[in-house]
């Protein structure tokens, strides 16, 4: 097995963990009453770009068969590295709370610890990072462009629906309406 595909293993396990984990959370407070889904139309648009980013960086490694990636590797592995730190502590810190769909709770949570001390959106950082920095580890740099691009135009969509939820929340307008949303002090 190739390192190409021990990376894309990697991506697509820890992908599916995180499926299962958010469903069996978001199941979990439906059983309980606490909570129900946001009707969000962008949602299977995500899920698509995740999945075309994901088989986009498998299938150009082995059409295009470029030649390692040289002086990339190391920096798009150890940013690779730092956006799984910043998921596995987001979801350290949000605990039950995390879901990777939009989600109304009857008593909202308002998480301002770890990361969201910072920005409003850690996890989106860190989604922003991996999918720009797998496919260089491959040498894949056509689908890193393009699930960039793919990316920021679901995710700006998104963001906007989360926010017009979170932001009626009161408590989490107070805590973070002055804060970026991704960038400290930047954007």
């Amino acid at each position: 097995m190739s390192y190409h595909h021990l990376i894309l293993l990697a991506v697509a396990l820890l992908r599916g963990w995180e499926l299962a984990y958010s469903w069996r959370q978001l199941r979990a407070a439906q059983t309980e009453g606490t909570a129900v889904p946001i009707p969000e139309p962008i949602y299977p648009v995500m899920v698509a770009v995740h999945a075309g980013w994901l088989s986009g960086s498998l299938l150009e490694t082995w059409l295009r068969a470029y030649p390692f990636p040289g002086a990339l590797f190391l920096p798009a592995l150890l940013l690779w590295m730092a956006a799984l730190a910043l998921r596995f502590w987001v979801l350290a810190v949000m605990q039950e709370h995390w879901n990777v769909r939009l989600i109304e709770r009857t008593r909202q949570p308002v998480v301002t610890a770890g990361p969201f001390r910072l920005v409003r959106h850690p996890n989106y950082v860190a989604v922003i990072v991996e999918i720009a920095v797998v496919p260089l580890l491959l040498g894949a740099y056509v689908t890193a462009a393009l699930g960039s691009l793919a990316n920021g135009l679901v995710l700006a969509w998104r963001i906007r629906r989360e926010e017009a939820y979170l932001l009626g929340v009161p408590e989490y307008r107070a805590a973070f309406e002055h804060k970026k949303r991704l960038i400290p002090g930047v954007f």
